[in-house]
């Protein structure tokens, strides 16, 4: 298959032993924070199929005020240069926070450049202007297909519209630096990848990210919507002919390891699980953890930042994402471990110590 990256397979193994070479001697050494996620909320106005992190089935316990917000901020741009930083706003949808323009107000006054993932369904034209005003330049939302599919994945009559109508608000407004649409690729909507091509590029965004359910949160319950061999080689050969192909780009996310074959053709980077080593995150309760995709679990908790300064525990803690723990069970011996390094984090099994996903033997 011809390369899109324009890298040939030498070329590729050299920069993932660089890579690997990185991560061991350096990252893990000296952890550098890029992207500091804060999760606030944990409502949503829909219960998608997938949820990870099971939105909206649960009553928040113990949200973190407007002002505990605002003082973690001040306490951030003290303690970091947050012009190398990027704050990842998310929930749950966060536009649901009653003060979620005070706060957003706040940080873009203080300095912090940053972005959102969102449903989309509470934007309009009016919304849009006010996200400006408030210094978000970049945005990702939720579209997981065409518009019947989509309502019975995230379980809402009449999302469809409500998001494409965010959508548009964005593009019209016209002065937002990177609006992206984010598709989750099941077993029951890859057949219509190429439609969601020709509808989603008539919106006029420039980036669209497709990515494979994973076996974590609410999709564990409903494995029928899990992608067989056949349908992971369809979706990535899918992303690789179309990813150039017009003015909309196709990527595929940050999860997992493709093997020599696929790395770079799908995505502009290679793979790194950044959890704990680029990645740090806030839960809506204050809970400090790495990546917000990660199960939940107690011993993955680092801190809370009512009682501990992020800057500590980052630099202090987080060991679980910096050593070789996982170099165990099928991964023990596995030649590709060097690259991989068990793979994303929010993909392993923390019980039985092993990929709940892994990618070698379908892609490599």
């Amino acid at each position: 298959m011809v390369s899109n990256s324009g890298l040939g397979l030498s070329t590729k193994l050299e920069h993932m032993e660089q890579l690997a070479e990185y991560r061991e001697n350096t990252l893990r050494k000296s952890p550098e924070l890029r992207s500091l996620f804060i999760e606030l909320t944990g409502k949503c106005n829909e219960n998608c199929r997938h949820c990870g992190s099971n939105c909206g089935d649960y009553e928040e316990q113990n949200p973190l005020s407007t002002q505990e917000i605002m003082d973690f901020l001040d306490q951030i741009k003290r303690d970091f240069d947050i012009s190398k930083l990027r704050l990842c706003i998310t929930g749950g949808e966060p536009l649901l926070r009653k003060d979620f323009f005070e706060i957003m107000n706040y940080a873009h006054s203080q300095g912090f450049i940053w972005g959102m993932t969102s449903n989309g369904t509470l934007i309009d034209d009016e919304v849009a202007e006010k996200l400006y005003l408030a210094g978000m330049r970049t945005i990702s939302i939720s579209l997981d297909g065409l518009k019947e599919y989509h309502e019975w994945f995230r379980r809402r009559r009449g999302s469809y519209d409500r998001t494409v109508r965010g959508i548009r608000a964005l593009v019209d407004h016209g002065n937002f630096m990177h609006i992206q649409v984010t598709t989750v690729v099941t077993h029951r909507n890859i057949g219509d990848l190429e439609a969601m091509y020709e509808e989603f590029s008539a919106l006029g965004i420039r980036s669209w990210r497709v990515i494979n359910i994973e076996p974590i949160g609410r999709a564990k319950e409903q494995p029928d919507l899990l992608l067989s061999a056949k349908e992971y080689k369809h979706l990535f050969a899918f992303i690789r002919k179309m990813r150039f192909k017009g003015k909309m780009e196709v990527s595929y996310g940050c999860s997992h390891y493709l093997g020599p074959e696929y790395e770079r053709e799908v995505r502009k980077w290679y793979f790194l699980c950044n959890a704990g080593v680029y990645v740090g995150s806030v839960m809506y309760n204050g809970d400090i953890t790495a990546c917000l995709d990660i199960e939940r679990r107690p011993e993955l908790v680092q801190g809370n930042i009512r009682k501990d300064r992020f800057k500590t525990v980052w630099e202090n803690k987080f060991e679980i994402y910096r050593t070789d723990f996982r170099k165990t069970g099928p991964c023990r011996n596995c030649e590709d471990y060097r690259f991989c390094a068990g793979d994303a984090y929010h993909s392993w099994n923390f019980d039985e110590m092993k990929p709940n996903l892994c990618l070698k033997g379908v892609l490599f």
